[in-house]
């Protein structure tokens, strides 16, 4: 090997050496100190785009299981208002009950068992309003389908699962008939003498010299009892029933003979049934029960509306607008990415809203029943029987909901997530007993490259022997 002074080539390699050893040292420090074996780009590129992308499921996963159990909490809030729901209707039926007892209860206890009902409808009407999360109503029918119609005589009543979004035209061929009868004599001056007048089987006393709109009057006093309504229908009392429909009937008979001067009713019995409403939803038919039309078949399914009355004993009829339906169902994000998502619809629970479709039953929903005698009594229990079935079924349906599709939702997502964190922790992290190998082997070199370096930087001076020789 020469000797030469001008160019330290030994040196050079011996620094170029301590040099890598030197930036394998540093990357290693790094490594140690931050875990990760993948800091920059440079460390590992494919690395970084596939631990990037795992990084962000993983915060998908994390923000995905919190979803969900935020979702649990919004149907257990709801479950629990429909548990107390469910118990005021047992409560309900068990006055119901009470009521059909007619051979033991007397008017006052009739009336007494019909106020708590009421109270108690009150309160179901005032939980189903009021029940929210946060600021999102659950109950009111805001969480499932969204009704609205162009005419104001249709009057939204519920929908069911099977009720799919979209505008339907309604239109009414047969109109709601409430069960009607008129007396045959019109009566123009006030009673001759004392009458008892008979209607749905419920004796109404009347004073001699009542005029006929205290006749009226003296009849409306027995509406709870009798489910009937009198009035002045042009010069006529005509009695029609509180219910629309084929279930509704109306019976009066009187022990004294028509004339101007009594009730004018007679002595032979008159009766009527109501009329169910038909008509179709969408262009196709629907089922009608009093003044509610219901959709059987089509997208409309299930969608039910009540039409209003045209006058004191019939409903509208003909084309009644556009009633438009939109899915407002509850959505929840449910998995890491897009369109991951589940929905639920929680149907409204309204007292108008429950009960209804119970064919042959003079009341058209929850909110209608009397109990004031045997006949309503047993009917209100078909009807409080449907309100149950309903809210029982939607407690199922939400449980249902919560058990299958969120909660396991859930414990899959953190299964995923346990996978995906190690995957991730395979390409990112540091294993330190790899790297303190490594820490130690570069930490080595260096020591050993500095000193090389020392002992090449000196080599030149050798020269310096041969010039004194």
């Amino acid at each position: 090997m020469s000797l030469v002074i001008a160019n330290n080539v030994a040196s050079l390699n011996a620094q170029h050496n301590l040099g890598k050893s030197s930036g394998a040292l540093a990357q290693s420090i790094e490594r140690l100190s931050s875990g990760l074996k993948v800091n920059r780009g440079a460390d590992g590129p494919a690395a970084l785009v596939i631990s990037e992308k795992q990084r962000a499921q993983i915060a998908g996963l994390n923000q995905a299981i919190q979803n969900s159990e935020k979702a649990v909490s919004l149907v257990q809030t709801a479950e629990g208002a429909l548990t107390e729901i469910n118990s005021l209707l047992l409560k309900v039926r068990s006055l119901a009950l009470d009521s059909a007892n007619t051979g033991v209860n007397d008017d006052d206890a009739l009336a007494a068992n019909q106020a708590e009902i009421d109270n108690a409808l009150d309160t179901i009407n005032r939980i189903a309003n009021n029940t929210q999360f946060g600021t999102k109503k659950l109950l009111d029918g805001s969480a499932g389908l969204a009704v609205n119609s162009t005419d104001t005589d249709v009057t939204y009543i519920s929908s069911t699962q099977a009720t799919s979004g979209g505008a339907y035209a309604v239109a009414i061929t047969t109109a709601g008939e409430r069960a009607n009868t008129s007396n045959g004599t019109a009566q123009t001056s006030a009673l001759a003498s004392a009458e008892v007048l008979t209607v749905n089987s419920v004796n109404i006393s009347l004073n001699a010299g009542l005029t006929q709109a205290q006749v009226i009057s003296r009849i409306n006093e027995f509406t709870g009892q009798t489910g009937v309504v009198a009035e002045n229908n042009g010069g006529n009392t005509r009695l029609y029933s509180v219910q629309f429909g084929s279930a509704a009937s109306v019976s009066v008979v009187s022990d004294t003979a028509a004339a101007a001067n009594s009730s004018g009713f007679g002595t032979t019995l008159a009766t009527d049934a109501g009329v169910n409403i038909a008509g179709t939803i969408g262009g196709a038919a629907a089922t009608g029960l009093g003044n509610i039309l219901t959709s059987s078949s089509g997208p409309a399914t299930g969608l039910a509306l009540q039409l209003a009355s045209a006058s004191s004993v019939a409903t509208v009829t003909g084309a009644q607008g556009t009633t438009t339906v939109t899915d407002q169902s509850l959505q929840f994000q449910i998995g890491p990415n897009a369109n991951q998502t589940a929905r639920v619809a929680i149907d409204r629970v309204n007292p108008t809203s429950l009960g209804i479709g119970v064919s042959g039953n003079q009341f058209a929903n929850l909110n209608e029943i009397t109990v004031t005698n045997s006949s309503g009594a047993n009917d209100s229990l078909e009807i409080i029987d449907e309100a149950i079935d309903q809210v029982t079924n939607l407690r199922g349906t939400l449980g249902a909901f919560q058990g299958n599709t969120l909660e396991s939702t859930a414990n899959n997502l953190r299964a995923t997530l346990e996978n995906t964190v190690n995957a991730e922790s395979v390409i990112r992290d540091t294993d330190f007993a790899e790297e303190i190998a490594t820490f130690t082997k570069n930490q080595v070199l260096v020591q050993a490259g500095t000193t090389v370096l020392s002992n090449a930087n000196q080599m030149s001076q050798q020269v310096l022997s041969l010039l004194r020789g």
